[in-house]
């Protein structure tokens, strides 16, 4: 059972998969963290299966928005990150790849953090948030009026990491604390997720960091 991240490292995992999948006639099963990515592996002719029904995964490839000397990350650009963490806490094996351009120092220096929030709770959440130094705008959506509704139903709020403000400097306990706010469905921290990444560089070599 092999998981197909979200992105666009993640797709072109995906195509290379198909391809070899064709190219010496694999019997693969896959499960998908967003509609996006089940959509391009069906229309390359991989077999997905829904995850509802899935226990276990083998192995799970997917990509990262930014990652920290720690190998901490920052994910949801492509709006998948809840789906990717029920996937990835049910993997055996899990591999995350970027390119060198999404090394950072410190989480929150090139990409704002997604949280993915319940509708009902557009409005009230936001003092919550601010409380810990926390704000940005709800995720529009690119192509039309409105907002983007994430394959849950919900809304992403984009909010800045500053470098200092009220309780900053430890993003593990930054994490934490909105894991239990009430209304926040989750969010793009991933602390300790990530057991192997593959870090391109801009001549194409590939280097292997490991926790």
């Amino acid at each position: 059972m092999v998981g197909l991240g979200t992105g666009r490292a993640a797709f072109r995992g995906v195509r290379a998969l198909a391809a070899r999948v064709q190219a010496e006639k694999l019997s693969i099963t896959c499960v998908s963290t967003s509609q996006a990515t089940e959509d391009l592996a069906k229309s390359l002719g991989l077999k997905v299966v829904d995850f509802g029904g899935v226990e276990r995964v083998d192995f799970l490839f997917d990509g990262a928005d930014e990652v920290d000397p720690q190998l901490r990350m920052t994910k949801g650009g492509g709006a998948a990150m809840t789906r990717e963490r029920i996937v990835v806490a049910a993997a055996r094996e899990s591999v995350n790849i970027i390119d060198h351009t999404k090394l950072v120092d410190r989480l929150g220096l090139k990409m704002p953090l997604p949280i993915e929030i319940i509708p009902l709770a557009a409005a009230s959440i936001r003092p919550r948030l601010k409380e810990l130094g926390l704000d940005g705008p709800i995720r529009p959506r690119k192509d039309g009026p409105g907002h983007l509704i994430t394959d849950n139903g919900n809304l992403i709020i984009d909010v800045a990491l500053p470098a200092s403000g009220p309780g900053w400097g430890d993003v593990t306990a930054l994490a934490a604390k909105l894991d239990v706010m009430t209304g926040v469905v989750d969010h793009g921290l991933f602390i300790r997720e990530a057991q192997v990444v593959l870090v391109e560089d801009a001549q194409g070599h590939v280097t292997r960091r490991t926790r």
